[in-house]
């Protein structure tokens, strides 16, 4: 997250537009865990072994079916282009809030190329060259002052879910070389989406420019290890010099090469999230979309409670899975009575077993 002090937006709530500034022995489930870090970027059935309740029985399965790089016809595994970025982790952590109460951005949109996994290298449409954006914090009545440069080749522009605002004065479109700054102040606390709004917008969301701007109650949640995922799906097209474009006509059918949380798939299987027995866990969870919902479920644990609206109020107790539709964010807790390693995934099978999926490791 990039904060800008010397970028002021307007002194009122109006937009405006700027010139932009320059097979042997039954595996252990350790043995298990390790195969499925590898197995879940490539092979069917990865998501599922992940989410069985017996995964050493499940282990080898799907071990016969094809590559996603078979079912794309190459497309999803290309050999890496020479300058390559480097595979990094997402970080899920939520940030801590500023104790300033007026949060000022100033973003750029641009594209670039992002490492999605060990093999792929995707051509991202982008908020400051990532996929997920940056995690945004702030609190109820807190005000966002932000600004948008657009550095790239189409025109891009700016939804926040959480701003109360005309859309077609805020959210307006930018050329290459302009910005456009506006602020706002959230009314209710929770998990939410922001976007590219430029049409087509499921090609902007589907390219990349999607993220989750997290907005706290005034009076504060009890205490928690807070976590931020964002799901989203990629549709592959054909590689230019080993980078993978993204196919428009692909995302009108709705079928997703890879589903994911945080614009990576598999990296919590990689890289868990770790958390001591005691704690409270609370996920602040987005689907971006741009088609799908999120069926967030965690293995082996129940969610002692749901928000379905702005927490605290519009609460459900002893949840087992509950759907995040796309475009929306809901937050879940649980706390970790029992040591082990608990799977969260996406419990529609069919985008688990194609990146949706993680680890929460909770420790004695």
């Amino acid at each position: 997250m990039h904060v800008n002090e010397e970028n002021q937006a307007p002194s009122s709530d109006e937009t405006k537009i700027v010139a932009a500034a320059p097979s042997g022995s039954e595996p252990s489930r350790r043995d298990f865990l390790k195969r499925a870090s590898i197995l879940t970027l490539t092979i069917p059935g990865a998501g599922a072994m992940l989410t069985a309740c017996t995964p050493e029985d499940a282990a080898t399965a799907g071990e016969h079916g094809m590559t996603s790089g078979e079912r794309t016809g190459g497309a999803a595994a290309t050999q890496l282009p020479a300058n390559a970025p480097p595979l990094r982790r997402y970080d899920p952590v939520l940030p801590p809030l500023s104790s300033e109460r007026t949060l000022r951005l100033h973003w750029r949109a641009n594209e670039a190329p992002v490492r999605i996994s060990e093999d792929r290298v995707v051509n991202g449409w982008t908020f400051e060259g990532d996929i997920p954006g940056p995690v945004v914090h702030c609190r109820v009545g807190d005000t966002v002052e932000f600004t948008l440069t657009n550095d790239g080749i189409v025109p891009h522009s700016m939804d926040f879910h959480a701003a109360r605002v005309d859309p077609k004065v805020a959210f307006r479109s930018v050329a290459k070389g302009e910005s456009v700054t506006f602020r706002f102040t959230p009314k209710y606390a929770g998990a939410f989406m922001y976007h590219c709004g430029t049409a087509p917008v499921l090609m902007h969301i589907g390219a990349g420019m999607f993220g989750a701007i997290i907005v706290s109650p005034r009076t504060p949640l009890p205490p928690a290890k807070e976590f931020v995922l964002v799901q989203s799906e990629y549709y592959f097209g054909d590689p230019v010099d080993g980078v993978i474009q993204f196919d428009f006509n692909r995302m009108l059918t709705t079928m997703p090469d890879v589903v994911c949380f945080n614009g990576r798939p598999g990296q919590y299987i990689r890289e868990p999230l770790r958390v001591k027995v005691g704690d409270r866990v609370r996920f602040w969870v987005v689907s971006a979309g741009p088609n799908h919902i999120s069926s967030f479920h965690v293995v082996g644990e129940q969610f002692e409670t749901v928000y379905l609206g702005a927490p605290p109020g519009n609460a459900i107790h002893g949840v087992q899975t509950f759907s995040v539709p796309a475009g929306g964010g809901m937050v879940f807790e649980l706390v970790c009575d029992v040591p082990g390693e608990f799977p969260f995934v996406n419990h529609s099978f069919g985008h688990g077993e194609k990146g949706s999926v993680g680890l929460l490791v909770v420790e004695p």
